[in-house]
């Protein structure tokens, strides 16, 4: 009955057992990710009943829960880090001197304390024989509108022309 289609048997019998020697590796590779797939569930189950599993999703439950908690504080407090480092004090000059030409030592100083935006304080202690008088004077945007000593002025600019600190906002 092939013969008269035109279909040589020994073709038909080397093409089917070419295929089932296809279905044969293609079985033996479903077996071996079958056995891959089997261990690592007799592993995952390994001393596990239905409630211990339970338990252990429940347990990394709470751990992502408590995971979340920590993040949204270390979210709140860097905020609050970012918040101070806006208005804190950067720019900072210091000179020595000697305020009296009797005296020496260089006892007196000029101090200035600035931020970002160069507002703070000017901090000056000038000291004599008969004692120590501090005096701070404000500064607003670079600027004060009060006299200044070539002192204070020198740490003035020194502070005013530190750079800025990065933003990484």
């Amino acid at each position: 009955m092939l013969e008269k289609l035109g279909i040589d048997i020994e073709y038909l019998v080397a093409a089917m057992l070419i295929l089932l020697i296809i279905l044969l590796i293609t079985t033996m590779i479903m077996i071996m990710k079958y056995n891959q797939l089997a261990s690592k569930y007799r592993k995952f189950m390994k001393g596990a009943n239905g409630k211990s599993l339970e338990e252990r999703v429940l347990s990394r439950f709470r751990e992502i829960d408590s995971n979340k908690a920590q993040i949204t504080d270390a979210v709140s407090r860097i905020k609050l880090l970012e918040d101070a480092r806006d208005t804190s004090f950067k720019k900072i000059a210091l000179k020595r001197y000697d305020a009296f030409a009797e005296m020496g030592g260089k006892l007196s100083y000029s101090f200035c304390l600035l931020n970002d935006e160069n507002d703070g304080f000017i901090m000056t202690s000038m000291h004599n024989r008969e004692g120590c008088y501090t005096y701070v004077k404000e500064v607003i945007k670079g600027n004060t509108f009060l006299m200044l000593s070539d002192e204070e002025k020198e740490v003035l600019e020194e502070a005013v022309s530190m750079r800025e600190t990065l933003n990484t906002r």
